[in-house]
């Protein structure tokens, strides 16, 4: 089920190739296709969130103005039930991590990556 567009929330990724990068949010991490991917853009969706995968063609690949923060901490940050299982359910899938699970007061979390490099984080809140 997807949620009426203007209840979403849409973050954009540079993606280096779309295709692949449908088949990761999709295949592995429960997001549906909104539109049909092209050489130059897709987009999936997961609850609210609108995840729109832009390729080298798309206008949203321009280079970003210089002097606007320093890539490589921003990231989509996925709620999950038991992060032990998802862990074991993506890596029995040939994915791997970057590092290990991070645990803190609200709950343990760990990173991936998408086809492009961009980061995912896979969080399991703290019990209340």
């Amino acid at each position: 089920m997807t949620t009426p567009s203007h209840e979403l929330s849409g973050v954009r990724y540079v993606v280096d190739d779309v295709a692949a990068a449908v088949r990761f949010y999709t295949t592995h991490l429960g997001f549906s296709l909104r539109t049909d991917p092209a050489p130059a853009f897709a987009d999936v969706v997961r609850g609210p969130l609108r995840l729109l995968l832009s390729g080298p063609a798309s206008s949203g690949a321009r280079a970003t103005p210089e002097g606007s923060g320093a890539p490589g901490r921003n990231r989509v940050h996925l709620v999950v039930g038991d992060l032990d299982a998802e862990i074991d359910r993506l890596r029995a899938a040939g994915l791997s991590f970057l590092g290990d699970v991070v645990a803190g007061p609200g709950g343990r979390q760990i990173l991936l990556t998408d086809p492009a490099g961009n980061l995912v984080e896979l969080f399991e809140p703290a019990p209340r």
